[in-house]
């Protein structure tokens, strides 16, 4: 077993997700685990270290959760019309423009300490909403602002 799969493993016990013979308790965190492992054992047989790994797992990162690797540029090739006079950026799914204004969906990230019913543990929230849109001029490096959302206690 490679390095990154021990690690990985007692990782997963570490959080909860393995029994006491080692087995998960979720159906659907195994099959995630699962391919996180596979992709594990692909990044190991490359034999990335140091450098090149952070520089692997950031980029491949961002491709994964479609990010632009590069600033955008607003230039006309980016767009796809939505709508009438309604675009969305071929390269960042949550940056939209209608006519001469250019927006974030995701320029604000708003998150909040809530209590998880079943087990009372304080877990972080986040979500987005209409407040979240942020206008944006190019070049742009999509970049969100987290907000927390205070609560009466």
């Amino acid at each position: 077993m490679r390095n990154h799969e021990k690690h990985a493993l007692l990782e997963f016990e570490a959080a909860g997700w393995l029994d006491e013979d080692g087995n998960f308790k979720d159906e659907m965190q195994e099959s995630i685990c699962n391919h996180v492992i596979d992709l594990l054992k692909v990044f190991s047989d490359e034999g990335h270290s140091g450098t090149t790994a952070s520089y692997a797992v950031n980029l491949f990162k961002q491709l994964a959760m479609f990010e632009p690797i590069v600033p955008l540029t607003g230039e006309d090739w980016e767009w796809n019309e939505i709508g009438n006079n309604q675009y969305q950026n071929k390269r960042c799914s949550h940056v939209f423009k209608d006519g001469e204004s250019a927006y974030d969906i995701e320029g604000k990230i708003f998150w909040e300490w809530i209590t998880d019913e079943e087990t009372g543990e304080k877990i972080k929230s986040h979500y987005t909403s209409k407040d979240s849109k942020v206008l944006i001029s190019f070049p742009y490096t999509p970049e969100a602002i987290y907000l927390e959302i205070p609560h009466d206690l």
